[in-house]
């Protein structure tokens, strides 16, 4: 993608970000009471309270040692559990979710130059079609991609054909096709007007259930893969974009795309 005239828009935003600092330094420090109050400290509190209740009736029905033991795994397995079905959305807040599995792949991008958006808004089509939100925009050297995750029942086939007709079962998706990509295209309208100049958006479904018989599809100008290969789908295509294109649209689909959803802290 052709990226043109560079004005004054990320020299602002590297004046902004030295300016942080000094205001920074005027914050004071936390105190106990704020430290004490702080989700993180109150759920590792619950965790650690809970295994030591568990490991007291362990250790009085057998011996201490027996108890100290359920105890530690008590708390470990409660700490996988929590980071397997951890989102920084609530609404995916669970194992099921799709949104929360391509969510995971897509955190190790970071280090790759890539930024993320989840559950953006974008505005609907007349007919319907679409529920208006891109469930992950992904900004990065390859381009920008709007991914939809989506779980399908794994006992139904996927096929295509032509290119032109996705079939899960005996259920033509063509529906499912179409407002990716008329999400795809809203962003990248919304995005190119922020900026300045045309911003391509790809539209993409990550297909969590069934197998899907291919490592990439295009059908109807929409990237079909398994869920699985979000992250490889990404990465290895040619880099299209530098680091500060990246940096300018990323910040302009943040201002200009709002989240469907409150953010948590995961």
């Amino acid at each position: 993608m052709a990226i043109i005239e560079r004005d004054s828009t990320h020299q602002s935003v590297q004046q902004g970000a030295r300016g942080q600092p000094e205001e920074a330094a005027m914050i004071p420090p936390p105190t106990y009471g704020d430290l004490l109050g702080h989700p993180h400290f109150r759920r590792w509190g619950l965790r650690i309270g809970v295994s030591a209740v568990i490991g007291v009736v362990f250790a009085l029905v057998f011996e201490i040692r027996i108890g100290f033991t359920v105890a530690v795994l008590a708390v470990i397995l409660d700490t996988v559990r929590r980071a397997r079905s951890s989102s920084t959305i609530e609404a995916w807040q669970k194992s099921s979710a799709a949104e929360r599995r391509t969510e995971k792949q897509l955190r190790g991008l970071a280090k790759a130059g890539y930024r993320v958006l989840h559950a953006r808004a974008v505005p609907r089509d007349d007919d319907g079609v679409s529920d208006g939100r891109i469930d992950h925009l992904v900004i990065g050297p390859s381009g920008v991609y709007a991914i939809d995750s989506e779980k399908w029942d794994k006992r139904l086939p996927v096929r295509t054909l032509s290119h032109r007709k996705l079939f899960h079962g005996p259920f033509n998706k063509k529906d499912r096709l179409d407002e990716a990509r008329w999400e795809a295209d809203q962003a990248s309208k919304i995005i190119s007007a922020q900026v300045g100049f045309q911003v391509p958006v790809q539209p993409s479904v990550a297909i969590y259930g069934p197998a899907i018989p291919w490592k990439v599809m295009t059908v109807r100008d929409v990237d079909v893969y398994s869920g699985g290969r979000a992250k490889s789908y990404l990465r290895r295509r040619p880099k299209i974009l530098t680091t500060e294109d990246v940096q300018r649209i990323s910040t302009a689909a943040e201002e200009a795309l709002p989240p469907v959803y409150e953010y948590v802290q995961a």
